[in-house]
């Protein structure tokens, strides 16, 4: 389905995840931080790169290899991104929800 986010028009699942990554901007990941109450600071947007760089690369995305990733610890992570972290990551990040997400 279509939805605007930061002026631009884009395609969403249900769930209101960008279904194509390469319409994804920092306004767009931006605006969709601030629906999830989320204000973004440079530590946002290192783990946001680093999900994008995992997903392009084809790698499966899980709390698990976030943990080993070096860019982010599991409590930090879970201070970033509250009340789900991978779901709420992923989502700003502009990448398709994960599996292990309900």
């Amino acid at each position: 389905m279509e939805a605007v986010l930061a002026g631009i028009k884009v395609m969403v699942s249900e769930d209101g995840y960008l279904t194509d990554l390469s319409q994804w901007t920092k306004e767009i990941g931006t605006e969709l931080a601030k629906q999830e109450g989320i204000e973004m600071t440079d530590r946002h947007w290192d783990v946001i790169k680093w999900i994008q760089e995992q997903v392009k690369a084809g790698n499966a995305l899980s709390v698990r290899g976030i943990k080993k990733s070096g860019v982010v610890d599991i409590k930090e992570f879970y201070a970033l991104f509250p009340a789900g972290p991978l779901k709420l990551s992923t989502k700003i990040a502009g990448v398709p929800k994960p599996k292990s997400c309900i």
